[in-house]
């Protein structure tokens, strides 16, 4: 066994990934601190050929030095829209046929890997503040809220991580069957 080299690895170019086809997720991000795990949601985003992010409240916005640093450019490869209020954002994605999923511990919660989806479903994953989780106004709007099952002391992960285990989920529901 050897590491493959990053010649070996058969990336696409930006433009490339522009023009592919897309796997039917969107991430709202809302209200999000940390720039480090916005950086790190891009690439989550990039990796599974996601449609977009949207990031709303005082989650940041790319240009940015601290989510570059994370990112490691996936911000200029994955689509991303700017809304003031989350609540737009969701509304907009809801007008246009997407679930709304909220990833949140919450009474009602569906257990991620008791979670079904159509293969046609798109989907709009909804990851909130690290201290506050998701806003009361948008639990109201959701179709659905999933929950990662945890086992230790601290019932919480870093949203870049919960980004990445809800997306792979779901991404497996979708594609690997």
């Amino acid at each position: 066994m050897r590491k493959l080299k990053l010649s070996e690895l058969n990336r696409i170019t930006v433009e490339e990934f522009k023009q592919s086809s897309k796997t039917p997720i969107v991430i709202i991000l809302d209200n999000i601190r940390s720039l480090h795990n916005i950086g790190s949601v891009f690439r989550t985003a990039d990796a599974f050929r996601l449609e977009a992010i949207y990031l709303c409240g005082i989650t940041g916005t790319p240009p940015n030095k601290e989510i570059h640093k994370s990112a490691l450019g996936a911000t200029e490869s994955v689509e991303w829209k700017y809304f003031e209020n989350t609540i737009d954002a969701v509304n907009i994605l809801k007008e246009n046929n997407y679930t709304i999923l909220i990833v949140e511990q919450a009474e009602g919660s569906i257990s991620l890997e008791e979670l079904t989806i159509e293969s046609s479903e798109k989907i709009a994953l909804v990851f909130g503040n690290e201290v506050n989780g998701v806003d009361e106004k948008i639990m109201t709007l959701a179709n659905k809220c999933v929950e990662i099952p945890q086992f230790g002391t601290k019932h919480s992960l870093n949203i870049s991580v919960s980004v990445g285990i809800v997306v792979w989920e779901l991404f497996r529901k979708i594609y690997i069957k």
